[in-house]
């Protein structure tokens, strides 16, 4: 596997960069990306630039995404899904016409209801209905792996993940998710003051540090996996008690405000990983805390002023 080519799309954003940095000095790769720092720069919403970058291809990881926060999936719910749904199904289409051996596609906890339980691979998705779109669109692109394996050209692992964190997230308010928006106000709020926390803090999610997702996906590749998968922490873990994390790690003295004014989603979602673990032998490595702990460093060292 070594030396055929991987093809790693979204090799700038936010998964595929932390797919991308450990994989480049060990596998032949390719990264593909909007940005002109890509390896190959392509816009995977024209089927021109899809079938030109996926030919010679054994194995696509696909981790581009038109992806945003909470606040778009209330407010502009669309965004997430035309964008989504062209540029995954030129690229199914393309792996399976140039022969690729392996898609590698992820899904997402959103595909499932809100649930007090860990969910099974086997369990019921139903999106809840703030999710109706991202997570309807999701079902329809697991859908698409499925059918094109049918064909018996491709294999397509496809990853339910949970809430991922790490490295190269978008720190950006109004576009990042909770994990990522909770380290920017923690670390760039003054000793003493107050942070503004959206909603009550009751919803809880799945968190998976990055390396452990990573981990995933290597094995994926090596052992050719097709199929579903859940890769999650297994714990739902309540945002109130994320933020109280983090201040900790910190080591800062904050205080916390919840405005339940602000757009919020009282769902709560976790995954059961028995699958991944049976079948691979794949567990998180990373506990919270130590992903808080590596996340604030990294976020300090890049963006500290």
């Amino acid at each position: 596997m070594n030396q055929k080519r991987i093809l790693i799309c979204g090799a700038t954003g936010f998964l595929g960069r932390n797919i991308y940095e450990r994989f480049k000095g060990e596998y032949n790769v390719v990264g593909v990306g909007f940005k002109e720092s890509s390896d190959v720069q392509a816009d995977l919403t024209k089927k021109e630039d899809v079938e030109r970058v996926t030919k010679g291809a054994y194995v696509i990881i696909q981790m581009a995404a038109a992806c945003t926060g909470v606040k778009d999936v209330i407010e502009r719910p669309y965004v997430h899904v035309t964008d989504n749904a062209v540029m995954n199904s030129f690229l199914l289409r393309s792996a399976f016409e140039n022969n690729v051996g392996h898609f590698i596609f992820p899904s997402c906890t959103n595909v499932y209801p809100s649930s007090n339980e860990p969910h099974k691979e086997t369990d019921e998705i139903k999106p809840h209905e703030k999710y109706r779109g991202g997570g309807g669109t999701k079902i329809y692109l697991e859908n698409m792996c499925q059918f094109f394996s049918g064909l018996g050209r491709t294999r397509h692992t496809i990853i339910r993940h949970s809430n991922i964190y790490g490295p190269h997230d978008k720190y950006d308010l109004n576009t990042s998710h909770v994990f990522a928006a909770t380290i920017n106000k923690v670390l760039n709020t003054e000793e003493g003051g107050e942070i503004s926390v959206w909603g009550d803090g009751s919803e809880k999610r799945d968190l998976l540090y990055s390396d452990d997702l990573v981990d995933f996906v290597e094995l994926a590749i090596k052992e050719r996996l097709d199929g579903i998968y859940n890769v999650g922490s297994g714990e739902a873990v309540s945002v109130s008690d994320l933020v109280q994390r983090v201040i900790k790690e910190s080591e800062k003295n904050l205080r916390i405000k919840y405005d339940e004014s602000q757009p919020t989603m009282k769902i709560n979602l976790s995954l059961d990983c028995t699958k991944a673990k049976k079948e691979l032998g794949w567990m998180p490595k990373t506990s919270l805390e130590e992903g808080i702990r590596k996340t604030i460093d990294w976020y300090k060292k890049n963006f500290s002023s």
